[in-house]
């Protein structure tokens, strides 16, 4: 199945008309799932947001060019002064006083072509680092969105597994429950047995047939979430189709904290946000400094037509701004970026203590389903003997049907435990792979 693609299986699976009967695989199902889910589609657009974010913050390396059109018109003195001197018709009969004092209404359409160049500006720089940081974070935060994903995936599957080995059991406590009811019948009849007993047994049936419905039903919800969580259509429901196993483990604590150190993208995603809080002082402290910009623009009047060309002239030149005081603002600035670096790394070591008991928790969790698994096997062997030696002593008219009931559901109750703790056992051992950020490279490498 490895080496047929996603997109061929998607189709495959998500056009069925039964989806219920479809099988899948878990390997397929976490392919399917990182593939379908809304909720990675959703953070892959966030990283398009952060990834156009830093590439907009680049922008400020580069010259700004822009174009403008402006139409003036005026008889001020002063207004209409310059549109003559820049459209270069300034004549002598300008400065008879009359003339200067009042002037007749003039137009001018202006045109100018500005070019800006940043030369030295210590907050450019820093302000593309931090919205690259920005960037990791949210990859970091898809990363993570996967891992959660695959627990999810893993979780529904189980869960459809153990609904499946209920309702199995269930189906059985029926046919048990159906055999008890006519040794029941059987021994009224022959008159060994009394009516009460038929009656207590025909009562536990109902209770068996009982339990049958709710297995079916919940089977059901089971292969509903199995389909949500594959990010399959609404409504659609789907089969499990292999067996599972609980993962491997690390020997060690010491390995397994590794692995966790290593490889937990939400622990990257916060040590880029310290690393974020940590530019955000450089770039507060870069106001401190100064900054250099160079420009020049060339401008076109014409006194009738937009973008005519009656004259022109040009500028270019650089400059040097450096702010001397400006109300302690820049202070504040410093003061602020500095109390929110300290507060991440803060946060980033709590993070670091919570990953270590995360690990720890996972696998003494798992160290405990595994021992629970083996005590539950070894209970249904007893249990199963048990119900062999009360059936036989009541097919003799030596026990009472409270005595075989009893024996039953000591029965029921064992191969039920045997069911949740095989499938706490592939939880626990998915919980720990989880908290070792290796839950996707172990399902779906």
């Amino acid at each position: 199945m490895k080496f047929i693609p996603y997109f061929f299986l998607a189709a495959a699976l998500f056009t069925s008309p039964v989806c219920a009967e479809q099988g899948v695989t878990l390997p397929d199902a976490v392919g399917l799932a990182l593939r379908n889910s809304n909720l990675l589609k959703s953070e892959q657009f966030a990283v398009q947001a952060a990834t156009a974010g830093r590439d907009a913050a680049k922008s400020r390396y580069f010259p700004r060019v822009t174009i403008e059109e402006m139409f003036t018109a005026s008889n001020s003195p002063t207004r209409t002064f310059m549109m003559k001197l820049d459209q270069g018709r300034f004549t002598s009969n300008d400065f008879l006083v009359n003339n200067l004092n009042n002037p007749g209404t003039e137009t001018d359409f202006r045109t100018t072509i500005t070019l800006e160049q940043t030369l030295y500006d210590r907050s450019v720089g820093l302000s593309v680092n931090i919205a690259a940081k920005e960037r990791e974070e949210r990859e970091s935060s898809q990363q993570f969105r996967r891992e959660l994903v695959t627990l999810e995936v893993v979780s529904s599957y189980v869960t459809v597994w153990r609904t499946k080995a209920q309702l199995g059991a269930a189906e059985k406590g029926v046919i048990s429950a159906r055999e008890h009811l006519r040794l029941a019948g059987v021994r009224v009849g022959a008159g060994t047995g009394l009516k009460s007993d038929e009656l207590r047994a025909r009562t536990f049936l109902a209770e068996m047939e009982e339990q049958d419905i709710r297995s079916r039903n919940s089977l059901e919800i089971a292969r509903l979430r199995l389909g949500k969580a594959m990010g399959a259509p609404a409504g659609a429901a789907f089969d499990i189709s292999g067996e599972i196993r609980p993962l491997s483990v690390a020997a060690s604590q010491e390995e397994l904290l590794r692995l966790a150190l290593e490889h937990r993208a939400d622990l990257r995603g916060v040590e880029r946000q310290h690393g974020r809080a940590e530019l955000g002082v450089g770039l507060a402290r870069s106001a401190w400094y100064p900054t250099v910009h160079a420009g020049g623009a060339v401008q076109i009047n014409d006194r009738s037509v937009p973008f005519g060309g009656e004259n022109n002239s040009w500028y270019a030149g650089a400059a040097l701004r450096w702010e001397l005081f400006d109300g302690m603002r820049r202070s504040r600035e410093d003061e602020k970026a500095r109390a929110l670096q300290a507060g991440a790394a803060e946060m980033l070591e709590q993070y670091k203590k919570e990953v270590t008991f995360q690990v720890a928790e996972s696998r003494l969790r798992r160290d405990e389903a595994a021992k629970r698994v083996e005590v539950a096997r070894c209970a249904v062997g007893d249990a199963e003997e048990g119900l062999r030696l009360v059936q036989k002593r009541f097919e003799g008219a030596l026990a009472t049907i409270v005595e075989l009931l009893d024996a039953q559901t000591s029965v029921n109750r064992a191969w039920a435990s045997v069911i949740e703790t095989d499938a706490d056992l592939v939880l626990a051992s998915a919980q720990l792979a989880f908290s070792t950020g290796t839950l996707r490279k172990e399902i779906a490498p």
